[in-house]
């Protein structure tokens, strides 16, 4: 009897035991697997910062401002801007690179601080060909050569004349040494076998208030930055840097049409973020970023000013990058221009 009646009594214990077993290890698969399914489930679960390497007002960072709207509603979290400027954008970009590769700190900035700087400026604290996961270049636009209106210059040619016939006459406003438009003219200057006069500025205001007040020649700017002025008449463009014509300005011709090739420059503001990124938050960032640049609105506030929506892959950026450091790398290099 007693055998009989222990053997339910023994089954009992075991599925009892067994069923603890199971238990225990589920919730240990559980545990185990939580923080990879949470990861992509949470982000983001908190504020997002978009890093612009310069102060407020400037191209990249409106840029920033139209991005972190849309890019918030796509990701269902707010987008800020944190401006971190200094040493032209270097500042900015090593304080993103030390970031976590989280997605939660991102860096919004022009060509410079990628693909520029780091021939100018010794021991910065980041490597742009490693450092980096490059997301997508968000737009564009064209340098274009402008001179006051008042100016005898009204093509090309008679720029190129004049810096033949005395040379370092002609004087050339920048932004800065190294800046895109400093590089503009020494491209120029190379490709037709000229010579003017740089008179570097500390921004691209200063440079554009003395072009407009005749106190220098010429300049290469950023469209963007002088479209007011050529539309009310103030400056007088000769023409666009780039292999096609600017829809903002669809008469004027480009430095190949006027004779002058391989002397392109096309400014940019690129997205980027600390090496690293986990590939289900890239991916998320990226979505966000294209739903924010496909926006009609965006696109046509954008337009209005010159610049071109790029919105290209990660990879597409990536490779661009590397050949525009390349690129100005060795102009840089050939004619010793430095960050002084």
């Amino acid at each position: 009897m007693s055998n009989v009646n222990s053997t339910p009594s023994r089954r009992r214990g075991l599925l009892a035991k067994g069923c603890a077993l199971g238990l225990a290890l589920g919730l240990s698969l559980a545990a185990g697997l939580a923080p990879v399914s949470s990861a992509w489930a949470a982000y983001p679960d908190k504020t997002v910062t978009l890093v612009v390497p310069f102060p407020p007002g400037g191209t990249t960072d409106m840029v920033a401002r139209l991005l972190a709207t849309k890019m918030g509603e796509k990701l269902g979290q707010t987008v800020i801007i944190d401006n971190k400027a200094g040493a032209t954008g270097s500042i900015g970009a090593t304080f993103v690179k030390r970031a976590p590769a989280d997605g939660y700190t991102v860096l919004v900035s022009s060509l410079g601080p990628f693909v520029i700087v780091p021939h100018l400026i010794k021991g910065i604290g980041y490597d742009a060909t490693k450092d980096f996961d490059y997301l997508t270049v968000a737009a564009q636009s064209p340098n274009v050569l402008v001179v006051p209106p008042q100016s005898p210059f009204k093509s090309v040619a008679d720029v190129i004349a004049a810096q033949r016939k005395k040379p370092d006459s002609v004087t050339f406003a920048s932004s800065g040494n190294g800046s895109s438009d400093h590089l503009s003219a020494v491209l120029f200057w190379q490709q037709t076998g000229t010579s003017g006069l740089h008179v570097p500025y500390k921004g691209g205001g200063p440079a554009i208030s003395d072009l407009l007040g005749g106190n220098v020649d010429a300049s290469f700017q950023n469209v963007n930055n002088v479209i007011q002025h050529i539309k009310a008449g103030k400056l007088r463009v000769l023409a666009v840097a780039d292999d096609k014509r600017a829809a903002v300005l669809p008469d004027v011709p480009t430095l190949s049409e006027s004779g002058v090739k391989d002397a392109d420059v096309l400014s940019w503001q690129g997205v980027a973020a600390p090496k690293g990124l986990p590939a289900d938050v890239k991916k998320r960032l990226v979505e966000a970023l294209q739903f924010a640049l496909k926006d009609p609105q965006i696109k046509t506030r954008l337009n209005e000013i010159g610049l071109e929506v790029v919105a290209n892959t990660p990879e597409q950026f990536t490779a661009s990058q590397a050949k525009e450091f390349a690129r100005w790398k060795k102009v840089i290099e050939d004619r010793k221009i430095t960050a002084d």
